[in-house]
């Protein structure tokens, strides 16, 4: 495993830019299995993520040139239904190709999705949702066989508001020339992106950005040139660094819309920022105070938010609470953090305490998932002394090249490898 050697209590200073989104491009991949025309997608990040995903692809038959974050696909040669079992095992977003080979194949073998271990994540929701839609399944211990014949004019209620789920389904419909429903649909901005494509290479749909979706599709569709949306995520990981570390960032490639509540409650906090069509200057705030946050499906403050702004309330006068209400294991950061002389508390799987201001110190921690990875280095850059974080593979899933980022930004990073060797 690699390793991160920061040196913190150092301000940064300069521009930054936002990749695209990690979960905008790997469904968008997935969905160019739709059709046998080339397709380009640009504003693609280099992501450890997207390079399981086009291995994966690339097995099923898929030519793919990738270079410069732009991404040339062509599936004409795709003839496999079958994902390759040990890269399916190695990421989460797997799971939407379950869609887009139904769609092409009429039928999908699968092995269940691997990712990070932040909570029970069954894809039960996707199962029943794909049976309702016609879908036959079977299942012997964590693979499934499955088959589906384009759906008629059906509606589909979704049992809770999934994202992948959505995907899927939505997938699933794409080559029905029948009209097919999907009710309580997620709306997050990566689900309107995936949306975007689909339409550019014929797929009709109404509804986009609400939770009602008509899906209408044809079994010819073309080709497209689409570019994927900033990552709204890293950009509030990026916003959140800025301010804990008491720097001045330019952060640009961002669609403010994406951000509403997490803009609210970083000002509620006392973080100052200046607002741009694209970007976001922060300034070393005055002085921050406690709050409270509660994770919710978009448009509410995003789960992916909650271990990053965890830091910052840690600088944060006064008791600070999370309730994070999607994951039951996506607080074991808050273990590494008081490692670092945090005051948190956990009432419960769901919640924590966090009394502030403390002064952070650098020791050695460890990156437990990619959200996680992220938020102990930003307490490591906000920490004084010297921080080791372990396994910091985590990170490089999802943003590219964060340390190299940082380090243009004044940031004191050192990556050590394993064939460095102990201590070099």
């Amino acid at each position: 495993m690699a390793k991160f050697i920061i040196k913190g209590g150092k301000p940064l200073k300069g521009e930054i830019s936002v990749s695209g989104a990690k979960n905008a491009a790997l469904p968008i991949i997935a969905a160019t299995l739709l059709t046998n025309e080339e397709c380009t997608i640009t504003n693609v990040p280099e992501i450890g993520d997207v390079e399981v995903m086009l291995k994966i692809m690339k097995k099923l038959g898929a030519q793919i040139d990738f270079s410069n974050h732009t991404l040339k696909i062509c599936n004409k040669n795709v003839k496999s239904w079958k994902p390759d079992v040990s890269l399916v095992g190695q990421m989460r977003a797997s799971v939407v190709l379950i869609g887009a080979l139904l769609a092409r194949f009429g039928k999908a073998e699968v092995h269940y999705p691997g990712g990070c271990l932040i909570g029970a994540r069954p894809i039960d929701i996707h199962i029943e949702a794909l049976a309702n839609l016609g879908a036959k399944i079977k299942t012997k211990g964590k693979n499934y066989s499955i088959s589906l014949k384009p759906p008629r004019n059906k509606e589909i209620i979704l049992k809770g508001v999934s994202v992948t789920a959505t995907e899927n389904l939505i997938l699933a419909c794409s080559k029905s020339p029948y009209t097919n429903e999907i009710r309580l649909a997620a709306v997050e901005p990566e689900v309107e992106d995936l949306i975007s494509f689909l339409q550019k290479i014929g797929v009709r749909i109404k509804g986009r950005g609400t939770h009602n979706l008509l899906i209408k599709g044809k079994q010819k569709l073309g080709r497209a040139s689409h570019k994927i949306i900033p990552d709204r995520i890293e950009a509030a990981t990026l916003m959140i660094l800025a301010a804990v570390t008491k720097s001045r960032l330019k952060i640009k490639n961002i669609n403010p819309e994406h951000l509403d509540v997490f803009i609210a409650k970083i000002q509620e906090a006392g973080v100052s920022l200046k607002q741009g069509d694209d970007y976001f200057i922060i300034g070393p705030p005055h002085k921050l105070k406690a709050i409270n946050i509660k994770t919710d499906a978009y448009p509410g403050f995003a789960t992916d938010f909650q271990a990053p702004m965890a830091v910052l309330l840690t600088q944060a006068e006064g008791i600070s609470t999370i309730f994070e209400t999607i994951f039951e294991n996506r607080l074991g950061y808050i273990k590494e953090l008081t490692k670092m002389g945090a005051q948190a508390k956990l009432k419960d799987l769901h919640r924590v305490e966090i009394i502030g201001p403390t002064k952070l110190v650098g020791t050695q921690i460890n990156s437990l998932d990619l959200r996680a990875g992220a938020t102990v280095i930003i307490a490591a850059l906000c920490a004084e002394g010297i921080s080791e974080i372990s396994n910091v593979e985590t990170v490089d899933r999802g943003y590219e090249e964060f340390d190299k980022r940082l380090i243009a930004l004044g940031a004191d990073i050192k990556r050590i490898n394993n064939s460095q060797g102990k201590g070099e």
